[in-house]
């Protein structure tokens, strides 16, 4: 088209209101579909989107008593509804739309599914299986199965005779309360609880699984200036440690020693250096002892069972010492036979005094 050379340019102002004009003819003429939502948007379904969770323990790798950490093998079950995934099953030739393994699911699933994430799981962890299956009706059932290592704090008060209730914190990653909400799934609570009463599998060296409880609550979440509400299930392990294997290889051994250090009041009243070796002795092996339980136990701010009975043990064993120095002024001034009736009945009052402190401090560790 030719313009004649005196022809001014159109105003900008016009040049603006053709190109808006020109986008709302191409907004009206997408029509319905511009605005139809598609199976693949990445918003919940529903606000909230209800989303039903159940957690088994497929096996249990360590429990490590310095770290307070657990490994532990789960299987993590869960069901939504997303109508906008139903589908007619006569057209598509299935009763279900099954997507297994980490690339199906990643790449060819293209409906919304929440990010579970175990908040107290330390690192990544590992997804050994994966599988979503999608019915008719659009109904989801999510099923996982990973490695995790998670790190929780431990009662060890009792140590050894501990029970522990380790727990496995699961929350949606990025969505709070007015968007998704995790309740416990009763139809797997019962599975769960089958599982744990009845597959003597689920155990780790020196402990015993004993039971498992999930519940549902909300966790605070701060976000920006505002505090906002997160959904969450709390699962509860509990564990009961097999004590007597460290009663023989440890408690009883220490007890051992601290009877055999009795054998000072049956030594002559006027061997002082015997009577003090024998002492020093059995207060360094005690200290050893000290060392080895330190070795095996966290960072603790209270005294454990074990500590207490290591502390009267010691505090029994440092007692000898000032008996002996006492007996031996007796004899030096001449008084043998004071010295020697009190020393026969310091062979019953030292071992009594002994076992009346430790069914003492056991039955005191026992009821609270």
């Amino acid at each position: 088209m030719l313009v004649p050379m005196d022809a001014s340019p159109l105003p900008r102002s016009i040049v603006r209101l053709l190109l808006l004009w020109a986008c709302m003819a191409c907004a009206a003429a997408a029509g319905p579909s511009a605005r139809a939502i598609e199976p693949g948007m990445p918003n919940p379904p529903a606000f909230p989107t209800r989303v039903k969770c159940a957690l088994l323990v497929l096996d249990v790798i360590d429990i490590d008593d310095v770290n307070e950490s657990l490994e532990v093998e789960l299987a993590l079950l869960a069901s939504w509804h997303d109508p906008r995934l139903a589908f007619d099953a006569a057209e598509e030739g299935a009763p279900f739309k099954l997507y297994q393994g980490e690339f199906q699911f990643a790449e060819l699933y293209n409906g919304w599914w929440p990010q579970f994430l175990i908040v107290n799981q330390v690192g990544r962890g590992d997804t050994s299986a994966i599988s979503l299956r999608v019915l008719p009706d659009g109904t989801v059932r999510y099923a996982e199965q990973r490695n995790a290592t998670l790190e929780t704090p431990m009662s060890l008060q009792d140590y050894p005779f501990d029970t522990q209730q380790l727990r496995v914190l699961l929350v949606p990653f990025g969505d709070t309360v007015d968007q998704v909400v995790l309740e416990v799934d009763d139809e797997y609570q019962n599975t769960t609880e089958e599982h744990v009463r009845h597959d003597s599998q689920v155990n780790v060296a020196g402990w015993d699984l004993q039971d498992l409880d999930m519940r549902a609550d909300e966790a605070p979440l701060a976000v920006g200036s505002g505090i906002r509400s997160i959904s969450r299930i709390v699962t509860t392990i509990q564990f009961q440690r097999r004590s007597w294997q460290l009663v023989w290889q440890m408690l009883f051994p220490m007890l051992v020693i601290v009877s055999m250090i009795w054998s000072i009041f049956w030594i002559d009243i006027e061997s002082l250096a015997d009577r003090l070796n024998v002492a020093f002795i059995g207060i360094l092996t005690i200290v050893a002892y000290q060392f080895v339980v330190m070795d095996n136990m966290p960072r603790m701010s209270y005294l454990t069972f074990t500590d207490t009975l290591l502390l009267v043990s010691f505090v029994t064993m440092s007692a000898t010492i000032p008996q002996s120095l006492f007996i031996h002024s007796l004899v030096r001034r001449g008084r043998q036979k004071e010295a020697t009736a009190i020393d026969r009945l310091c062979r019953w009052a030292f071992p009594v005094s002994y076992a009346l402190l430790v069914a003492a401090t056991f039955a005191w560790y026992r009821m609270t």
